[in-house]
C-alpha cells in the first residue's frame, strides 16, 4: 500500500461490539478516499479497507475485518454476505429418496434495508454509485460520491429504527467480504438456552474448529499486507465474550510479536432481560475480561455509557448536545463508534502518523496498560467562532465526558493522555482579533491550532506528557446513523448563534465535531481498586456458583483478582500518593 501508514485489521467479538463496529464501519464507508495519493483526503482508508476483485472482475473496498457473533444474529444478512455470489453448489446431492422441504419466512426488512434492495436492484441508484464497498466501485466512481451521500442524507430524514433495529446488521450500509463474518454455532443469541453468559465458556471455545476458523481468516488478512501494523480489537467485556477475546489476543500476541493490539472492551448500558445472577455475571465478566485482555494487549480501554461497571452504577453518561436514548443499543453504540473514529485517527491519519505501538508505547509506561478515554460528542463549537472561543466557556472544566466510566480526579495529575480534535472544517483554530486590541484571553494570542489546545490543556494537567492530533475532516454522519442531536446545532454539529424558534424544522445533522482524550492516569487507578472491592464484596461460590462450572478453576479466578489489586497499585503517583479508593482497607497491601 502507498502513504505513510501500515495496515490495521479489526476484530470484533460479541453482538455489541457488532453494534459499535456496525457504526464505525458506516462511517468509515461514508468518508472513504478512493485515491491513496489524494493529499486532500486526511484519513488514509486503506488502512482499514482492502480492495478486492469479483469474478467479473469488478473493484470492490471491504472492510478488513474478522466479526465473531453467535447463531441467530444475523436475521437477514448472509454469513458469506453479498458481494460475491457463491453460485449454488448440487455435487453433494446424492439423496433419492423423497424429500421434504420446510420453508420459513424471511425476516422483515426496515425501510433502510428495503431502500438498500432497491439501490441494489436499481430502482433509486445504481448499485456503482451507492456504496464505496460495492461491486463495480472502482476510483472513477469517486465523482459520484457527494451526490450518493446527499440523497442518502435526505433519505436519512424519514429513517426511524429505533424501533426497528433487533441486530447489527439491521443498519449495516456496507458490503463485507465472505471471510468476514464467522458464526459460533455452539451458542444462541436469542433464547434462554446455550447462551454464551460466563468467562469461563468464552476461554474453553477457543479450540478446535473454532481456533481453526479464526486462524484461516486471519491468514487470508494478514498474508495480502505489505506493512501490518496491528490489530484493534472491539470486544464485548460483559458477556463470555470477554473470555473468547482473551484468548484471542493471547494468540494474536504469541503470533504476531512486535505488531500493535489495541483493545476496546465495549459493554452497554443494560442487557435485555436481566436479572440479579445476570448483573453477577456481568460484573465478573467485566473483570476478569479486563485483567486478561489488558495483559494480552499492548493497551486496553474499557468503554460504556453505563456510571460504573458495578451493581450499583450511576446514571449513564448524558452529553449536553445529544438526545440519545442510553436504553438503545443502537444509540448507545453510535455515540461511542462515533468517539472511537477519533480516537482511531493516530494511526489512520495521512500526514504526521503514528503507529499503534508508538501510541502505546506514549500511554503504557512502566506496565500501566489500562487506559480511559473521554469525549466531548459532539464538540460544543459555534459556527463562525475559532478554537480559543469554543474553549473559552470551559475554563474551569473540561468540555468532555468519561467514555470509559472512570472519572477524572480533577487534581491535574496525569501520566500521559493523547487527545483529537476532528471536524473543525470550515472553523477558524486560531483568533482573529483586530491588530492593536488586547487578546479576550492568552488563548487568542496564540498563532497555531496544536498550541493553542496544547495550551488550554495544560492549564488542567501541569508537566504532563500530550500528545495532540487535528484533523479538519469531520466524521460524516449519513443514513442510517441516528439522528439524535440537540435542535440548536447547525447540519454541520455546529452550535447555531441563535436558538432556532419553537415549532421549526430540526436540522438534519451531517457532520459533527469531536474532541478525544485517551489517558493514562491515577484516575484509572481508582477504578480498578472499585472494581477489585465489587467483586470482593461477595463469595463467588455462593453468590454464583455456576459461574465457577463453566470452564473456569477457583483458583485462576482468585490469581486474577490479585493481579486486578497489583494493577491498580501501578497507578499510584510519583509522589507516593496512591490510586485506591478511600474505603479500600489498608491491609490490603
Amino acid at each position: 500500500m502507498s502513504g505513510l501508514c501500515g495496515e490495521v485489521i479489526t476484530l470484533q467479538l460479541g453482538h455489541y461490539s457488532n453494534f459499535v463496529g456496525t457504526h464505525w464501519w458506516n462511517l468509515q464507508d461514508a468518508s472513504l478516499s478512493y485515491d491513496a495519493d489524494d493529499p486532500l483526503g486526511e484519513i488514509q482508508s486503506d488502512v482499514v479497507f482492502r480492495e478486492g476483485q469479483t469474478a467479473g472482475g469488478h473493484v470492490t473496498y471491504t472492510p478488513r475485518l474478522i466479526a465473531m457473533d453467535l447463531k441467530g444474529s444475523l436475521r437477514s444478512l448472509r454469513q458469506e454476505g453479498n458481494l460475491y455470489d457463491p453460485g449454488k453448489d448440487v455435487s453433494a446431492v446424492t439423496w433419492d429418496g423423497a424429500l421434504m422441504m420446510h420453508k420459513e419466512s424471511p425476516p422483515q426488512k426496515n425501510s433502510f434495508l428495503k431502500d438498500l434492495d432497491k439501490l441494489e436492484n436499481g430502482d433509486i441508484l445504481a448499485k456503482a454509485e451507492f456504496s464505496t464497498s460495492r461491486p463495480q466501485c472502482s476510483a472513477a466512481a469517486a465523482l459520484s460520491v457527494d451526490t450518493v451521500n446527499s440523497q442518502l442524507s435526505r433519505l436519512q430524514k424519514g429513517y426511524r429504527l429505533e424501533g426497528s433495529v433487533k441486530v447489527w446488521s439491521d443498519f449495516l450500509r456496507i458490503h463485507l467480504h465472505p471471510r468476514t463474518i464467522s458464526v459460533i454455532h455452539q451458542y444462541n443469541h436469542d433464547g434462554d438456552a446455550h447462551r454464551l453468559e460466563a468467562f469461563g465458556q468464552g476461554t474453553t471455545l477457543l479450540d478446535g474448529s473454532v481456533l481453526e476458523d479464526l486462524e484461516d481468516r486471519l491468514h487470508f488478512f494478514v498474508e495480502e499486507c505489505d506493512n501490518l501494523q496491528g490489530f484493534q480489537v472491539f470486544c464485548d467485556l460483559a458477556n463470555g465474550f470477554s473470555g473468547l477475546g482473551s484468548k484471542v489476543t493471547e494468540m494474536l500476541h504469541d503470533s504476531y510479536s512486535g505488531k500493535g493490539v489495541l483493545t476496546w472492551g465495549l459493554a452497554p448500558v443494560n442487557h435485555p432481560n436481566s436479572t440479579t445472577m445476570k448483573d453477577i455475571y456481568h460484573l465478573l465478566n467485566c473483570t476478569l475480561g479486563t485483567v486478561h485482555l489488558s495483559s494480552n494487549s499492548s493497551l486496553f480501554c474499557p468503554m460504556t455509557l453505563r456510571g460504573g461497571l458495578g451493581l450499583r452504577p450511576t446514571a449513564p453518561v448524558s452529553f449536553p448536545h445529544l438526545n440519545y436514548d442510553p436504553s438503545l443499543w443502537y444509540h448507545s453504540s453510535a455515540v461511542l463508534a462515533l468517539a472511537l473514529d477519533a480516537l482511531t485517527v493516530p494511526y489512520r491519519v495521512r500526514n504526521n502518523s503514528v503507529h499503534m505501538w508508538q501510541v502505546s508505547d506514549t500511554l503504557a509506561v512502566s506496565g500501566r496498560k489500562v487506559v480511559s478515554a473521554y469525549g466531548a460528542v459532539p464538540f460544543p463549537m459555534m459556527h463562525g467562532d475559532s478554537l480559543p472561543d469554543a474553549l473559552s466557556p470551559f475554563s474551569s472544566a473540561l468540555p468532555w465526558k468519561p467514555l470509559s466510566s472512570c472519572s477524572e480526579l480533577g487534581d491535574g495529575r496525569c501520566f500521559g493522555q493523547w487527545t483529537t480534535l476532528r471536524g473543525f472544517e470550515g472553523q477558524r483554530l486560531v483568533s482573529s482579533h483586530a491588530a492593536g486590541t488586547p487578546p479576550p484571553s492568552p488563548l487568542h494570542s496564540l498563532h497555531r491550532g496544536e498550541d493553542v489546545l496544547g495550551s488550554y490543556l495544560s492549564s488542567f494537567y501541569h508537566d504532563s506528557p500530550l500528545a495532540l492530533q487535528l484533523v479538519s475532516t469531520p466524521s460524516k454522519l449519513t443514513a442510517p446513523f441516528p439522528q439524535m442531536f440537540d435542535p440548536t446545532l447547525d447540519t454541520n454539529g455546529f452550535l447555531q448563534s441563535r436558538t432556532p424558534p419553537a415549532g421549526s424544522a430540526v436540522p438534519c445533522v451531517s457532520s459533527a465535531p469531536v474532541l478525544t482524550s485517551l489517558q493514562s492516569s491515577p484516575a484509572q487507578g481508582f477504578w480498578l481498586s472499585d472494581l477489585h472491592r465489587a467483586v470482593s464484596s461477595f463469595d463467588i461460590r455462593r453468590a454464583a456458583p455456576s459461574f465457577l462450572t463453566q470452564g473456569l478453576e477457583e483458583g485462576d479466578y482468585h490469581e486474577a483478582l490479585e493481579q486486578l489489586k497489583l494493577m491498580s497499585h501501578l497507578y499510584r503517583d510519583d509522589s507516593g500518593g496512591t490510586a485506591r479508593s478511600s474505603s479500600e482497607d489498608d491491609d490490603d497491601d
